[in-house]
């Protein structure tokens, strides 16, 4: 099945995990959005600046470490994905409270793994 993904803190350089990350959500047919701080492109896949209002996304997948993420609670929350997954090293639980609130499920994985897995 084909999930609309949200890659949060993507990075146009090819060695960090969300840049892997988008290359290999592509590579299994995902669709992709991606949100960084800087635009550009990563395989066909446009980085935006702007927090835009995606529709029917399925899967928000984080790199950004927790103290970062809390600027961007509402708009995670306000999207409606059916789940949120917190990456090594952006493990939260002060957010992980708040989803479970607002009814969308997270977990604690490895994008890259959970597709390696098949599990994703």
């Amino acid at each position: 099945m084909i999930k609309k993904t949200l890659v949060l803190g993507a990075s146009l350089k090819p060695e960090r995990y969300s840049n892997i990350a988008i290359n290999r959500l592509k590579s299994y047919n995902h669709e992709v959005k991606a949100f960084g701080l800087r635009k550009g492109e990563v395989k066909s896949v446009n980085i935006d600046t702007e927090l835009l209002q995606y529709d029917a996304i399925d899967t928000v997948t984080l790199y950004l470490n927790p103290k970062r993420q809390e600027v961007y609670y509402d708009y995670i929350i306000g999207l409606k994905p059916n789940r949120v997954i917190f990456n090594p090293g952006t493990e939260n639980p002060e957010f992980y409270k708040l989803l479970n609130e607002n009814n969308i499920e997270y977990e604690a994985a490895c994008t890259l793994v959970l597709l390696a897995t098949n599990q994703y």
